[in-house]
């Protein structure tokens, strides 16, 4: 009996975890308001080439310093393989206001998108910030890491080169 529980219990898991990386191999299409409050479709981005999707707040440290590493090698980024980078905000009601003026300060050259109701983060699987997604030109993910360690970009670079033009 207990060799029946068990192999059910591995099958359920391997089913469960199967099941969630299948939703997660396509990106859920959804429209979202920059800045300005022009909307934005998300499947449009990726078809001038591969997109980097980065889930951040103002309040969040490491999500910051990730932005941040980026945007000092995002000009040669762009060049050598026609990346965008789209930096999908978290701030909800009450620090969303906050959004532009700190991107502004730090000159970020990023597409930044709001998410004040976490709709898109929670279509995308998000449970924790910093998380970043790379997406192909054909809306799938092929990468994605949570966290922040210096470094970290450089091996998001290397992933992107490989699905780049």
């Amino acid at each position: 009996m207990r060799k029946l529980l068990l192999i059910l219990s591995v099958f359920a898991f391997t089913a469960t975890t199967s099941f969630s990386q299948d939703v997660l191999k396509r990106m859920p299409d959804a429209t979202l308001k920059d800045m300005n409050g022009k909307t934005v479709r998300i499947s449009d981005l990726t078809k001038n080439g591969p997109v980097v999707i980065s889930f951040w707040a103002t309040w969040c440290a490491p999500c910051k310093r990730e932005l941040s590493a980026i945007a000092d090698v995002y000009d040669d980024w762009k060049e050598e393989t026609g990346v965008t980078v789209v930096a999908v905000s978290t701030d909800d009601e009450k620090t969303k206001q906050n959004v532009p003026i700190y991107v502004n300060g730090k000159g970020w050259d990023y597409v930044v998108l709001m998410d004040p109701n976490g709709d898109f983060k929670r279509q995308m699987g998000v449970n924790i910030i910093p998380q970043t997604f790379l997406i192909d030109k054909n809306n799938n993910i092929v990468y994605t890491h949570s966290s922040y360690s210096p470094g970290d970009e450089e091996h998001l670079f290397e992933e992107i080169q490989k699905i780049a033009k």
